[in-house]
């Protein structure tokens, strides 16, 4: 099967040797994703509008791989603080109320910048045939 390997333009990219999916067949992995905090709607503060952000992002990714929310079937949650279990388990359900992945919700020392509360690992099995199939 062919590697789809989905960048986004981050300089890390590169500096890392990450993508921000890859997709081999039917099956996607998203790497961990952490929000756009921009001090204005995003703040550093507000776990509930990271998740929000991050979920929002995702979805687009997803959308140019022609798969969408409907196929994730497992999300991975970091925060730093378990406390914020409610804010981030509300923004969640936003987009997964009715698919219901599986997930797991870890509280960790740290991510990547203090401003990061959460950051997120999705895991989808596409319904529909890759955009680019072998042989045909």
């Amino acid at each position: 099967m062919k590697r789809e390997n989905i960048l986004t333009g981050s300089p890390w990219e590169d500096k890392m040797g990450y993508c921000r999916a890859v997709r081999i067949g039917n099956i996607i992995e998203v790497s961990g994703t952490v929000a756009i905090v921009d001090g204005q709607l995003i703040k550093a503060n507000d776990a509930h509008a990271q998740t929000l952000n991050i979920l929002t992002r995702v979805e687009k990714v997803l959308e140019d791989l022609n798969v969408g929310m409907k196929d994730v079937i497992r999300t991975r949650i970091f925060t730093t603080d378990i406390n914020n279990f409610e804010a981030v388990a509300t923004a969640h359900a936003k987009f997964f109320k009715d698919i219901k992945p599986t997930t797991g919700f870890y509280e960790i020392s740290k991510l990547v910048a203090p401003e990061y509360l959460v950051e997120i690992e999705f895991t989808a099995i596409a319904t529909e045939k890759p955009l680019i199939q072998e042989g045909l």
